[in-house]
């Protein structure tokens, strides 16, 4: 590896990691964008100020294989973050990403909702 690009992408993060302590931001959340910027430069060498479409496409397609949404979902924000709040530069790449509708059954059901459950079952796992 080039000592160059890693040693300007160090001087970055360290900075970056200021700026984000500054902004108030809570220490998980803090964590979860540096996680980001490191795994980013990670994949393409320490350099990461002037990523295009392509690429980063490539590097989404390639994490979304290994890792869940929510955490493409927080490389994508700290990317974002980074590039808005420290390079103050335009994201280049908006609507990239949009994680699959997850539908999750309501904390609270109506009767009719538990009614329509039961109906269903065809095979009473615990007989009464």
């Amino acid at each position: 590896m080039n000592t160059a690009p890693s040693t300007h992408f160090d001087q970055h993060y360290q900075t970056h990691l200021q700026h984000l302590k500054l902004k108030g931001l809570q220490p998980k959340t803090i964590e979860a964008h540096s996680r980001a910027i490191r795994r980013v430069g990670e994949y393409f060498d320490h350099k990461i100020d002037k990523l295009y479409v392509t690429q980063l496409t490539d590097y989404f397609s390639d994490l979304v294989t290994p890792h869940s949404w929510s955490t493409v979902k927080l490389d994508l924000y700290g990317l974002k973050s980074y590039y808005a709040h420290f390079l103050s530069k335009p994201w280049v790449a908006p609507g990239l990403i949009k994680a699959p509708k997850s539908y999750r059954l309501p904390d609270i059901v109506t009767v009719e909702e538990v009614r329509c459950v039961l109906v269903a079952t065809r095979v009473v796992s615990y007989p009464i």
